[in-house]
């Protein structure tokens, strides 16, 4: 999916959600232990709810591999039914991968070849030629991360140099040279604030991954304030506030239902758009 494609169906949706598919077998309905592929099911009925009202989903790696063999194999599930099913959506491996060239060029094999994923997120400290072999795919996306939602990110992200300029910003300018805003977007957690109008000064056009919102205390209101270009330029997650709404068998009813709150949210916003 190219970057037209995605705001046509931001705009067809009136949407800019992503729902993040962080799959905890812990925290699932009880009922949903009995069957066959406990995580498969608790995503197929979620995926089912929730595809009219969202433009992309990202499952999170970590809560697949966790789980050996039945992780892996509940997730390639999960992406080739919404990938069957939902050809529209843009998918999202939330896998943050970062490593040297050779191992980054396996770990893009695994993603792009595999399994049919859109884009991938990744880490960039290790520097250009651990990012650049995910980029060698066509129509393949790179979502590097800038700025992240947790309190940690102050410890590097935001440190300034002597001039001042912060590392995110370093990464921001840096990477800039590693690809166009039609094969990179930025991971910039919603709990950043104010902090969206800076990065809109380094990357006015690229699209901007941001989780944080709900849970982890970020407001929409303020992603959008400083964060919204002329293109939406916005993929909002939403994890656990969405799938984890309800707890009993009407758990794919409750996830819908947070999700129009959501999608009815982003309308109002992209009427600004033309």
């Amino acid at each position: 999916m190219n970057k037209q494609e995605l705001f046509e169906q931001i705009k067809h949706k009136r949407s800019f959600l992503c729902v993040g598919l962080d799959t905890d077998i812990k925290k699932i309905p009880t009922h949903l232990l009995d069957e066959e592929d406990p995580i498969f099911s608790f995503n197929k009925a979620i995926i089912d709810a929730t595809a009219a009202y969202c433009v992309a989903y990202k499952p999170n790696m970590a809560f697949y591999e966790c789980m050996g063999v039945k992780g892996w194999t509940a997730l390639e599930k999960t992406v080739r039914y919404i990938s069957k099913k939902y050809p529209k959506q843009f998918i999202i491996s939330d896998a943050k991968r970062g490593d040297i060239g050779n191992t980054s060029k396996m770990y893009a094999r695994s993603f792009f070849e595999d399994l049919p994923f859109d884009a991938v997120t990744v880490a960039p400290y290790m520097g250009e030629d651990s990012v650049k072999p995910f980029l060698t795919y066509k129509g393949k996306w790179v979502i590097l991360l800038a700025l992240t939602s947790n309190k940690g990110s102050h410890d590097f992200q935001l440190a300034a140099d002597a001039q001042g300029e912060r590392l995110f910003e370093k990464v921001l300018k840096k990477s800039k040279a590693w690809a166009t805003d039609e094969q990179m977007m930025y991971v910039v957690g919603a709990t950043q604030g104010s902090t969206f109008a800076d990065i809109r000064k380094v990357v006015p056009n690229h699209f901007l991954l941001v989780p944080g919102i709900g849970a982890q205390g970020g407001k929409l209101a303020e992603v959008v304030r400083y964060g919204m270009n002329d293109q939406c330029g916005l993929l909002v997650n939403s994890s656990r506030q969405i799938i984890y709404a309800g707890k009993g068998k009407d758990f794919a009813a409750c996830a819908q239902t947070e999700a129009i709150k959501l999608q009815e949210e982003m309308a109002g916003y992209l009427t600004q758009l033309k």
